[in-house]
């Protein structure tokens, strides 16, 4: 009996690496100081050099280094933030949060980014800042989302949760903005065993006021200067980041690994596979391949005990919560198109190829020709 596949898990690399992971949480709990110790600040600089930045802030999780990066940028009640309705959730719930509102611009239908040409459209005398969205792995064009920035005078903040060392023309994501937020969720390039964040910059005023931001508002003395949160990384998680951080080339070599078999694999079929520019490392946190039959292949590797995913199925604009922005169906049709056809496949650095070979070969069977009668049979749930 063919065993299950999961999406994703993290068993087999703490099985793997049991005594380093233990050892790292060992090492926090004994150092005597388990917030904002020494594992914190070693994890903030080699993470923020790693990204090409000076500075690096750690928070609770990614949700809150994009809320508590706006803030740092100033921004707030009746301001306006640009970004796109294919994202996660929280890029856009942060942005609620600041009491900004978030206005959207389709992406571009082949790489599934932002599209800079619809950028200057949305633009008004309330816009304050731009949102880019590395998603999947992917990067967006940095040069024209600034060149376009910095000619109306506009902050931009980098979501980088799911592309920590992805890079475009040599520059790594989160280096080509005034700020930038990174994600530790477990199942991003390195991830905790818990929530985790990071904010970074190369700005020296805008990493203090981030920095007294994360923590009630206070600087050294506990004496609150500015309106402040409680939002810090802990000595435990940055004590296993600073461990998965030495080894984050080789989690993206083997996502490029995978990545480079399921396009080989997958070349044939009716898929249409990930867009990739030549000036661009993508890191793969996601493989994201679309069909319009998306749905009736979902319901078919269910059948099969094969997890397969959608990242993510429901445009922000049409989702309840966000209806009272006034957008409609039809307002984004490029991300409206893409959500109705993406389909995640597995991938992660412990992925095994018997088990890839095997979604492989299961979407080559109900995507050849003479695959139509099961087709027909199959209908989703």
């Amino acid at each position: 009996m063919k065993k299950n596949i999961p999406f994703w898990t993290y068993e087999p690399e703490y099985h793997q690496h049991k005594k380093e992971i233990l050892g790292a949480i060992g090492r926090a709990i004994e150092s005597g100081k388990l917030i904002l110790g020494k594992y914190v600040k070693r994890f903030e600089a080699d993470f923020a050099a790693y990204c090409g930045c000076r500075y690096g802030i750690g928070v609770n999780s990614g949700t809150d280094a994009i809320f508590l990066g706006l803030k740092t940028l100033g921004i707030g009640e009746g301001d306006e933030v640009i970004t796109v309705p294919n994202t996660a959730i929280p890029t856009v719930s942060a942005v609620v949060a600041t009491g900004a509102k978030p206005v959207f611009i389709d992406i571009d239908l082949a790489t599934l980014l932002m599209d800079p040409a619809k950028l200057e459209s949305a633009i008004t005398k309330r816009t304050k800042c731009i949102i880019p969205v590395h998603l999947y792995g992917n990067i967006c064009d940095m040069v024209k989302i600034n060149q376009i920035a910095k000619r109306h005078r506009l902050t931009v903040l980098e979501d980088c949760a799911q592309a920590a060392g992805a890079m475009i023309d040599g520059r790594k994501a989160g280096s080509m903005s005034d700020i930038a937020a990174f994600s530790f969720y477990p199942t991003k390039i390195i991830g905790a065993y818990g929530d985790g964040g990071m904010i970074v910059t190369n700005d020296k005023k805008l990493a203090e006021c981030a920095e007294m931001l994360r923590m009630y508002g206070t600087k050294g003395e506990y004496f609150s200067l500015i309106s402040g949160y409680n939002s810090r990384l802990d000595e435990i998680h940055a004590s296993i980041l600073l461990w998965k951080l030495k080894r984050i080339e080789s989690y993206i070599t083997s996502r490029e690994r995978i990545a480079t078999r399921y396009n080989e694999g997958l070349k044939n079929t009716e898929l249409i596979l990930p867009f990739v520019s030549a000036s661009v490392r993508h890191v793969w946190h996601l493989y994201v391949v679309r069909h319009p039959g998306r749905d009736a292949i979902l319901h078919y590797f269910s059948k099969k005990k094969i997890d397969l995913m959608v990242h993510y199925r429901h445009p922000i604009h049409l989702q309840a919560a966000y209806l009272r922005l006034g957008y409609r169906k039809g307002d984004f049709p490029n991300t409206e198109a893409a959500c109705e056809q993406i389909l995640s496949l597995p991938i992660y650095p412990e992925f095994h190829e018997a088990e890839q070979m095997r979604i492989i070969k299961e979407l080559k069977i109900f995507l050849a020709p003479q695959g139509s009668a099961l087709r027909s049979r199959i209908r989703p749930s």
